[in-house]
Order: structure tokens, then C-alpha cells, then sequence
């Protein structure tokens, strides 16, 4: 991990959607397995853990992205362009979550037993398995924001892109919703500020 750290509220201030990247700074494997790290640590439904991350840092491969991110320039500025996914079949997981809490005594196997059966019945609602992947993998993907910039890194959350194409160019198993993309690493421009609405316009207490 890099020895850079911020204060976290100072993080949540200063962290803004970077456009312009310094196309110069590059990020080790190992540093951007660091930030995955510290993104995989977000809760989970049932701690299923329905994200996948690809990780497209090889210049080639970013050149490969820009027109299906209708060519906005931080992909092939920024180190590292991480792809986050989501898993449709996270059901598929509760077997090896649930069974290291029964061999930590944490569950018992009929309480295991009981979870599985829970989660099977529910996953047999596609827009539920929808949902759960867009929603856990979306936890996880601000929390690789927030850790980026602790880590002296900046970042980008992109919409913009053909996920049809993203799909086909990268051969993403259909097992995975691509949710965002994310560039992450050194601003050459300053964020643009954006303003938030005042706290006491967009909290309703109690009831509307």
C-alpha cells in the first residue's frame, strides 16, 4: 500500500470525478490489486460478494475501450480502467461463504442448510438477481473510490459506454452485468466542483 493516506471525512470532501489524467503515472499490478482490496471489504447481501472486477490497464487494451466509452479520453489517460461487474448467479457463492462459517462454528449445517434454501428460492427472480448485482457491486465500486483516494489516487465513474460491446470485446461470461467503469489514477486538471443540494432539501424525517 502506498504510504499516502488521508484523513477519511477529508477523503469524502475531496474526492470529485476526475476528467484528465496524466497519461504518464502508471499503477503496478500489485498497487491495483491494493485498492481491490480494500473495494472487496464493501457489505454484501447474504456476503455473497456479487462483483467481478476487470482491471484493463495494458495500453492496447485501453485503446480497445475508448470507442466503445464513445472515446472519452480518461480511459486511455488514466493507469488503470477498472470494469465492475456484476454477478447475476451470486446464489452460486453461498455454498463456499456459508460452509467456512460452519468450520468457524459460526453456523450450524442446518442453519447453513437453511440460508442456502433461502437464497436459492429468492434467486429464482431474475430482476432479484439484477438488482443484487447492480446494487452489492455498486457498494463496492464507491468503495474503491474512497480508497483510491486515500491512496493518493483520483477517479471516474463512467455510465457512458455499450455494454453490448463491452461485453463481446472483453468476453465477459454472461454470468456478469458490466455496472460501471471506473478510471482511477493521476488528475493532470483539477475536478470540476460540483455542487449538492443543501442537506435540508433532500432528507424527509420519519415520513413523507
Amino acid at each position: 500500500m502506498s504510504s499516502t493516506q488521508q484523513d477519511f471525512f477529508t477523503v469524502i470532501q475531496e474526492r470529485h470525478s476526475v476528467k484528465v489524467y496524466d497519461s504518464n503515472a502508471t499503477m503496478s499490478e500489485q498497487e491495483i490489486t491494493d485498492l481491490l482490496e480494500m473495494a472487496i471489504k464493501a457489505p454484501s447481501s447474504w456476503n455473497l460478494q456479487h462483483w467481478k472486477f476487470l482491471a484493463i490497464h495494458d495500453p492496447a487494451e485501453k485503446e480497445k475501450l475508448l470507442p466503445i466509452a464513445y472515446n472519452q479520453q480518461q480511459v486511455v489517460q488514466a493507469s488503470v480502467v477498472i470494469a465492475v461487474l456484476g454477478d447475476l448467479e451470486a446464489n452460486k457463492n453461498a455454498e463456499a461463504v456459508f460452509s467456512s462459517d460452519v468450520e468457524a462454528g459460526i453456523l450450524t449445517e442446518q442453519v447453513k442448510s437453511g440460508i442456502i434454501d433461502q437464497i436459492e428460492k429468492a434467486y429464482t427472480q431474475p430482476q432479484l438477481a439484477r438488482d443484487e448485482a447492480i446494487r452489492n457491486a455498486s457498494l463496492a465500486a464507491m468503495q474503491l473510490m474512497l480508497a483510491a483516494k486515500a491512496q493518493g489516487y483520483d477517479t471516474c465513474p463512467m455510465g457512458g459506454y455499450n455494454a453490448a460491446r463491452l461485453i463481446d470485446a472483453f468476453s465477459i461470461p454472461s454470468r456478469y452485468l458490466p455496472v460501471m467503469l471506473i478510471a482511477v489514477g493521476k488528475a493532470a486538471k483539477p475536478a470540476r466542483q460540483t455542487p449538492r443540494f443543501p442537506v435540508d432539501d433532500i432528507v424527509v424525517w420519519n415520513r413523507f
